[in-house]
């Protein structure tokens, strides 16, 4: 258990990346999260292209390294030149590329490019422009705002107001490339024993979310304070009617008050492996 003194320590934390960071920051907060009485103050440095920029990274990891907190510093540069201006700092420094990348080229026989902008950048093509058309389409589905196309969704989510469908489908759409459609479901549709007419015939490509009736009262009365909307009596009526209609036509359901974006997606994605052997978007666009 930590110390009172030891909770009230802000640690530095720094993110390092010839690229945008994405996967230093997931890499490192992985590992973060499981000091939960700790405090990280976070600084993401992404884009560190040349051994100049690294100097400069290097004397702000350093500055740091005399203030009152040891920082802690992840990196994911891959350019050799770039890592080893980075490990010159006098802080201490987790190479996420340098401790697995050398096992990798063992295992594979063969040195790999080490080139920055691999994972997150544009070098495979095709994939890029999935995934932008994937964030087009669910952009132009979020909210039910077109039912134009929705045979070529891979996920329709359907949830009230306030459940979290348009965090859900963005994620989906940019991490993972499938085409997401999002539909609410209002009083006029949870009224009813069936799905929405737009949805009705895609129900196998159908989620449900569905949250917990304070936290979905809570969120809706940060919009309309006061509200009908955001009332706990309306919000556990809605709830309820959407389980119900859920249940009654087989749809998969998620509890979103209990799950990140991140966790929410994960499951989405192994429900489409185990019943449609597939991640990535139909084949037939």
């Amino acid at each position: 258990m930590a110390t009172p003194d030891q909770v009230e320590t802000v640690v530095p934390v720094f993110f390092l990346s010839d690229s945008t960071g994405i996967s230093a920051e997931t890499m490192g907060n992985a590992l973060l999260i499981q000091f939960p009485d700790l405090l990280f103050d976070r600084t993401l440095i992404p884009f560190i292209s040349s051994v100049e920029d690294a100097r400069r990274v290097v004397e702000q990891l350093d500055e740091a390294m005399d203030g009152p907190v040891t920082p802690l510093v992840f990196s994911t540069a891959a350019e050799d030149a770039v890592r080893q201006e980075l490990q010159r700092t006098r802080a201490p420094l987790i190479d996420f590329f340098e401790l697995h990348m050398g096992r990798v080229e063992e295992v594979l026989g063969q040195r790999g490019v080490r080139q920055p902008a691999r994972l997150h950048g544009v070098g495979d093509i095709k994939r890029y422009n999935n995934r932008m058309a994937a964030i087009e389409f669910t952009i132009e589905h979020d909210d039910g705002q077109s039912v134009r196309m929705l045979e070529k969704a891979d996920v329709i989510l359907l949830a009230p107001s306030r459940c979290g469908k348009t965090p859900t489908s963005m994620y989906l759409a940019l991490q993972h490339g499938l085409f997401v459609a999002n539909y609410p479901l209002v009083d006029e549709d949870l009224e009813s024993s069936e799905l929405p007419d737009p949805v009705r015939e895609h129900v196998e490509r159908c989620f449900g979310l569905v949250t917990n009736v304070d936290r979905l009262s809570r969120v809706r009365g940060e919009r309309r304070p006061g509200s009908r909307y955001s009332s706990p009596e309306q919000c556990r009526w809605e709830l309820r009617r959407a389980q119900q209609l859920f249940d009654g036509h087989r749809v998969p359901t998620i509890d979103s008050s209990a799950r990140s974006v991140e966790e929410i997606s994960t499951v989405i994605i192994q429900q489409l492996v185990r019943t449609r052997g597939r991640t990535r978007p139909a084949s037939n666009r």
